[in-house]
């Protein structure tokens, strides 16, 4: 704090010599002039002193025939004379000051957290159809409005947080896990096999079973009907109620395996060339200082730096680099190991997204064999899966079927 006040009011540092420097330093003393910084070289002594009590020294120097001599000048006194000096620094100071504050009352950047199943690009078109992008007002952003806005047009998210910081926008979104289709209790339905198999197991909880466990079903047949009669005392059918199937069937199926590689493939080889080329941003337009390089295969690695001078304040400009570095395009052929490897990826990738299917894997026949010009691997799965696609009544056909029987 008390350099921060000798900084304010201004110092300077001297150089002191003569007859009687000792009787200088106790005269200033007596006089409650403060000397900070006393260093002693021979016959010479070096000290910092306030200016108020520079203006003092005159008559002690005198009294005591000794010498002072300005060294160096410290403090906003000295500072501020010197920057007004210099008029065009002032003015591009001032043209700084006048920039960032413009600046700041605008969006130069939007981030979006949370979204998964929303793709970066959809969200940016729905935010531009709400007239939300990058340096627009950010005094035009209405915060709750859009909030609103967001979760009434994405069912997916449950939980969404719009904020301002500084000249960015930021928006935290929370999908939810499953996306279910609301259930609609009044429609009617009955269950159809989407699948072939034998039914191996069954469990209905609503609507007229048309199959039983060990019937062997063909895609397109009906497993549950919605339409369940309602007899008479003579067991013959009065009318029909209508419901909503709903039912667990399961069935056991063969499901082929088939995965292609080919002989060859292209390897990227790097050269060992490359080359680094700078450029700045100027809001979505960038310019390449000496453009690309004559390259004719090249992978590019961005390094960009964004300027913020202060924090949450992000200006619309950027700046960085590209380096290039050359390849050539080289065909190569898979060895055994390889393609064996490779395929046995795909096929341990196909077995994880039966899995997340639900599908369990009965038993498992598969080879790797060679075309004419490709690896294969092919085979069969016997598996036991879910089937029991819903198909709604028409209402056309619920009128018709729902006239009661004389």
């Amino acid at each position: 704090m008390i350099g921060i006040l000798k900084f304010i009011r201004g110092y300077v540092q001297i150089k002191v010599w003569g007859f009687a420097p000792e009787r200088f330093l106790n005269l200033c003393s007596s006089k409650n002039i403060l000397l900070w910084d006393i260093r002693r070289d021979g016959d010479i002594y070096y000290m910092c002193i306030s200016l108020s009590g520079f203006k003092q020294l005159k008559a002690i120097a005198r009294k005591t025939k000794t010498r002072v001599v300005i060294l160096k000048r410290f403090g906003l006194p000295f500072f501020i004379p010197k920057i007004f000096a210099r008029k065009v620094f002032v003015v591009g100071l001032c043209a700084a000051c006048l920039f960032w504050f413009w600046s700041s009352l605008y969006i130069w950047e939007i981030e979006l957290d949370g979204n998964i199943a929303i793709t970066d690009e959809v969200f940016t078109d729905f935010l531009k159809e709400k007239g939300v992008y990058v340096g627009v007002r950010s005094g035009s952003v209405d915060i709750e409005q859009l909030e609103k806005d967001i979760r009434r047009e994405f069912s997916e998210i449950t939980w969404t947080s719009v904020k301002l910081s500084g000249t960015s926008l930021i928006i935290s979104v929370k999908e939810s896990d499953a996306i279910l289709s609301p259930i609609q209790e009044d429609i009617t339905s009955d269950l159809y096999a989407e699948k072939e198999g034998v039914i191996v197991a069954m469990i209905v909880r609503s609507g007229v079973p048309m199959v039983k466990i060990g019937d062997s079903v063909e895609m397109g047949t009906l497993l549950v009907s919605g339409r369940v009669p309602v007899y008479n005392e003579d067991a013959t059918v009065r009318y029909y109620q209508y419901t909503r199937s709903d039912a667990d069937i399961y069935v056991e199926r063969i499901r082929p395996v088939y995965e292609v590689l080919p002989f060859y493939y292209i390897e990227k080889v790097y050269t060992g060339r490359e080359t680094k080329k700078y450029y700045i941003k100027v809001g979505n337009k960038e310019f390449i200082f000496g453009g690309k390089p004559d390259f004719a295969y090249y992978d590019a690695v961005m390094h960009t730096q964004k300027i913020s001078p202060l924090e949450g304040l992000t200006l619309p400009f950027s700046f960085g680099s590209y380096t290039y570095r050359e390849y050539q395009n080289t065909e190569r052929a898979y060895t055994l190991e390889e393609a064996e490897s490779l395929l046995k990826e795909k096929y341990l990738a196909f077995l994880s997204d039966l899995e997340e299917k639900g599908v369990q894997i009965i038993e498992k026949n598969v080879k790797i064999d060679t075309g004419s010009d490709i690896w294969i691997l092919e085979g069969e799965l016997t598996v036991r899966e879910k089937i029991g696609a819903e198909l709604p009544f028409t209402e056309q056909k619920e009128q018709a079927q729902t006239t009661e029987l004389e």
